[in-house]
């Protein structure tokens, strides 16, 4: 297969236009597995959206979806299974991205080229050259880029965050998190013959050519490194993303980790304890541990350490009182503070807070655009590359590498198979 070309020349001059012009919006939701399937209910429950198209490699997963917007609004989506062909679509103003990570900076560089706004989940790419060409592509084609931490949508955590900007607890030295998630061993799958309804080779894309294998498709994907970054990479993101908000920080000037593979013998390759270490040009630090091994205590929380105080703050899925609120408690002099009324934040709709920013033609409006997502998707990567070489990295921003560090700067990128770079 060879990749389509678009033709871009137009977009140029008309990207920002869009907004006012048809307040309906027609939207496509590319990868329809288990978190696609949401994307797909958030965009029916939006305000004048359509999903007029839906796309996967599996055909099964696709039909699925696409009965579900029939069933919804008597209207069966568009079935395709490339989402190159889908992007050719012009009546196609916005696409949903819940593809595997592989899949990510492909799918989003061309929607941009082809004059459609994105929103993608987490981990905003499989490596860190793709996320930067992901920003790049954005500002380029002036487009609407919407990231997939969702905890930014929520009030709570807002709350949380706003306080923490007020200097409730001083100048913030460290943040602490961590995310426990008890899984399971995935054993051994041989090669063999992919299923009718599934185009492998669609499937694999930008990825290295390699056999099928059942432990692959299709969510296991996320413990081999062709494919995604291990637990710091598929729910770390969330996690990194609360600490570097608060602490208002971009790129870490050092990193380590640690980790392994413990107690399974299985074919997975990303570790499944790993603690890391992230350290800024003022000395200021986030930790983060992620274990997806039985733990007493599995609570995923943060904590926030200041030149006044502490704050610790309880995810709602994990403890708190609703779903991903985010409870927090501030402690001062030694002790817990008694909690004010200090008013609450409403929580926003991520879906629509992405449409409503497409009909304004604000990318300023985004909770969470899509170089903030960069920003906390990159260290979980460069933890990755810490584990991996089994040493601590030096990142220097300006350079956008790490400077004479060419172990580590191979894995900053990949090449990706022809017709998908």
């Amino acid at each position: 297969m060879q990749r389509r070309t678009f033709v871009t020349s137009s977009l140029l001059g008309t990207a920002a236009a869009w907004a006012g012009a048809n307040d309906r919006i027609r939207s496509a939701v590319i990868g329809t597995g288990g978190r696609g399937l949401d994307h797909v209910s958030n965009l029916l429950r939006a305000s004048n959206c359509e999903i007029t198209a839906v796309c996967d490699p599996d055909a099964n997963r696709m039909a699925k979806a696409a009965s579900i917007v029939l069933e919804k609004t008597g209207k069966r989506p568009r079935e395709v299974a490339d989402l190159r062909v889908l992007l050719e679509d012009k009546s196609i103003d916005a696409v949903s991205i819940a593809s595997c990570n592989h899949w990510h900076a492909a799918g989003t560089i061309w929607a941009c080229q082809a004059g459609k706004h994105v929103f993608v989940e987490k981990p905003l790419c499989h490596n860190f050259e793709e996320g930067r060409r992901m920003v790049e592509a954005a500002r380029k084609y002036n487009r609407i880029v919407q990231g997939g931490t969702q905890r930014r949508s929520s009030g709570g955590f807002r709350k949380a965050v706003e306080l923490l900007h007020s200097g409730i607890i001083g100048d913030i030295y460290l943040s602490k998190w961590t995310l426990i998630g008890d899984r399971k061993s995935i054993g051994h799958k041989p090669p063999s013959p992919p299923p009718a309804e599934l185009n492998w080779d669609l499937w694999l894309g930008p990825a290295p050519a390699q056999p099928h294998h059942a432990n692959l498709v299709h969510y296991n994907w996320h413990w081999f490194w062709d494919f995604g970054g291990g637990e710091i990479c598929n729910n770390g993101v969330h996690s990194y993303d609360i600490s570097r908000w608060a602490m208002r920080k971009e790129l870490p000037a050092r990193t380590s980790s640690s980790g392994g593979r413990f107690v399974w013998k299985d074919q997975g390759q990303t570790p499944n304890t790993q603690v890391a270490s992230w350290e800024f040009e003022d000395g200021s630090q986030i930790v983060g541990e992620v274990r997806n091994l039985y733990t007493p205590n599995d609570e995923r929380a943060w904590y926030f350490y200041g030149s006044k105080g502490a704050m610790k703050i309880v995810d709602g899925g994990r403890g708190g009182p609703d779903n991903l609120k985010g409870a927090y408690e501030v402690y001062l002099n030694g002790s817990r503070k008694p909690e004010p009324d200090m008013g609450r934040l409403d929580d926003i709709d991520h879906h629509s807070n992405f449409l409503e920013a497409i009909r304004a033609g604000k990318r300023e409006m985004l909770v969470d655009e899509v170089e903030e997502l960069h920003l906390s998707t990159a260290p979980c990567l460069f933890a990755n590359i810490a584990y991996r070489l089994g040493r601590e990295i030096r990142f220097d921003a300006k350079k956008q590498n790490f400077d004479g560090d060419a172990e580590a700067n191979r894995l900053l990128t990949r090449q990706a198979r022809k017709g998908f770079a």
